[in-house]
């Protein structure tokens, strides 16, 4: 529970607001998941762009499927699938592309094994990783939080981020990227924690919304 406590304790000093957000939420709660493999993870990246999370998750038990009980599939065996069982498993024409793509270029090096990767600074993984179709930098930024835990990132494309920042900073209109980013300079080195409470910001609103109106009991 206290892993985060010194980053929000530095984000708290440096940014009133930011500390306030932090005192209604409590402590933080962002746990990485870095056993996954590092193909595993693109490959449930490139599933889930444009989708809700339930129909991506369909489409990755049809593909799963695909290798009748041996795990989920490697490099080699997304090279070796013929294109229809992959369409019939619900990727499009584009994401086939991107997962040839991306099994390629993990076999060739030119993804970076989970050894490389821990010497790698963030921004050489982002440009790394952007060389392979369908991967951008917001889902290499999602990485680098979720699946190698880097403490510093602010992913500001992000709906989510810059809605929270909306929220906490009662701004009346949407944040251009630029403007969080900016704002963000301030929270450094610990801008990873600093958007976990931004997404928090956004989910509190929801439940907020939620319960006006209900009739109390």
């Amino acid at each position: 529970m206290g892993e985060h406590r010194s980053a929000e304790e530095y984000l708290a000093r440096v940014d009133p607001v930011m500390g306030r957000l932090i005192r209604d939420v409590g402590p933080c709660t962002l746990t990485p998941q870095p056993r996954r493999p590092l193909f595993e993870s693109l490959v449930r990246a490139i599933a889930y762009q444009q989708l809700h999370a339930q129909a991506a998750e369909s489409i990755l038990r049809r593909f799963i499927a695909l290798c009748r009980g041996r795990g989920f599939p490697g490099p080699e065996q997304v090279l070796s699938m013929p294109e229809g069982p992959l369409r019939d498993a619900g990727f499009s024409s584009a994401k086939i592309a991107a997962l040839r793509d991306l099994a390629e270029k993990t076999l060739d090096g030119t993804v970076p094994t989970k050894r490389a990767l821990a010497r790698m600074d963030d921004e050489a993984i982002v440009e790394r990783l952007t060389t392979v179709r369908g991967i951008g930098r917001w889902t290499v930024e999602m990485l680098l939080i979720f699946h190698l835990g880097r403490p510093d990132i602010l992913p500001v494309t992000d709906f989510g981020v810059r809605n929270g920042f909306r929220i906490a900073y009662g701004l009346r209109t949407m944040p251009a990227p630029k403007r969080v980013g900016r704002h963000g300079e301030r929270w450094k080195p610990h801008r990873t924690v600093a958007a976990w409470y931004l997404w928090r910001a956004v989910d509190r609103a929801k439940g907020d919304r939620s319960t006006t109106g209900r009739k109390k009991t």
